[in-house]
């Protein structure tokens, strides 16, 4: 484990999807109840709520910003005799008529614009899936530690953050096979008018194949951040993608300030983001901040790995195995590797007795996914 003092710093950011129900645990109809506000905006449609964190020191300190963002979006809420709904999987609807597109105007018109593109190709139904985006960025004076070499600082943090990118899509399938929490979904979503809970293959309705996924596998050149801009910017041109937004991948590089391919190209990465993580209805906030804290874990991991050559037959095993983690029985020997990175990652953290011990809830829910699955399959078999 690196001695650095900075080693555990860094920024962090959480984003939580989920939908606005009515009193009858239907879609709410009403519009967004929250005007432009930056920490509880939208995002696909209008009753869906997104709350976004400010940047935090720590994972603890993001869950506490989310903590005071949903007790001030239930508030509002209850006036409406309105709730949230924290499952990652919808509620039942009567047709894609209860699924309005957020209706952004003036400035933001483009984001409907954005919108109302992804109904024609996807529809809507996939849009309600609703999950938690983690973002995190090293402490700078880490950054600036690594760098030994005294290289460029900003090719240097570029090349750090695409080769900690490049094993986070290798080992994405992990932090699915470890946080799953959707197993059960209203029988609306398979065909408009069906009612009832159905249970189905997957742990994990969102990341599995019937999830957030591009209509073909977007194949990049991860060699450098330009490269790996420019390999996106040509599904763009190609019409394959119409934006950088809809490249649907469970882990991305994103710039500060704008979101947009042009700004991460010029400035560089500001941050990396989670983008995997089920809403766990057994937590009050939908997120374990146990779980965030394993994500942060394995990216300070993943970071002592060697970099490899992500080449185009890599990164459809990755996807593969992404989604193949969402079934309630992956078919392949993921758990038995899942324990393995577990068990070494063990090793590695061994001075650290906060990280050992989240590394130890890890590996009591990888046990007990396997007993629970089990179960699950008996009953409805």
């Amino acid at each position: 484990m690196n001695t650095s003092k900075y080693y555990f710093s860094g920024k962090f950011g959480i984003e939580r999807e989920t939908l606005r129900t009515d009193s009858h645990g239907r879609l709410a109809q009403t519009p967004h109840p929250f005007g432009n506000d930056k920490h509880i905006t939208r995002d696909f449609c209008e009753n869906q709520i997104e709350l976004v964190t400010p940047v935090c020191s720590s994972v603890d300190e993001a869950v506490s910003a989310l903590a005071e963002l949903d007790k001030r979006a239930r508030a509002e809420l209850a006036k409406n005799g309105e709730s949230i709904w924290l499952y990652s999987n919808p509620p039942h609807f009567g047709s894609e008529d209860e699924i309005p597109i957020a209706d952004f105007t003036g400035d933001h018109s483009s984001k409907r614009a954005y919108r109302e593109v992804l109904e024609k190709k996807y529809g809507k139904k996939l849009m309600l899936f609703s999950g938690i985006h983690f973002n995190f960025s090293f402490a700078e004076e880490f950054l600036r530690e690594l760098n030994t070499a005294g290289e460029d600082f900003a090719g240097f943090r570029d090349s750090l953050y695409l080769r900690l990118y490049k094993q986070l899509m290798a080992h994405s399938w992990l932090l699915v096979l470890l946080t799953a929490a959707s197993p059960y979904y209203d029988a609306s979503l398979d065909k408009d008018g069906k009612s009832g809970i159905v249970i189905g293959e997957y742990a994990s309705l969102r990341n599995s194949r019937r999830g957030y996924w591009n209509k073909f596998l977007p194949i990049l050149d991860h060699r450098t951040l330009r490269t790996f801009t420019g390999s996106i910017k040509k599904h763009i041109i190609t019409g394959s993608l119409y934006s950088a937004s809809e490249l649907y991948l469970p882990v991305r590089l994103k710039p500060k300030g704008a979101n947009t391919l042009e700004n991460l190209a010029a400035n560089g990465v500001d941050h990396i983001e989670l983008r995997m993580f089920d809403l766990d209805p057994s937590s009050p906030l939908g997120i374990d901040s146990r779980n965030l804290g394993f994500a942060h874990l394995l990216m300070l991991y993943l970071l002592s790995k060697p970099d490899f050559d992500f080449t185009p037959e890599l990164q459809e095993k990755a996807v593969r195995e992404h989604k193949n983690a969402a079934l309630l029985e992956p078919d392949t020997d993921l758990p038995e590797r899942g324990a393995e990175i577990l068990e070494d990652m063990e090793k590695h953290f061994a001075a650290s007795e906060n990280a050992l011990e989240i590394i130890s809830f890890q590996k009591q829910k990888l046990d007990s996914r396997k007993v629970c699955n089990s179960v699950i399959k008996n009953i409805y078999e």
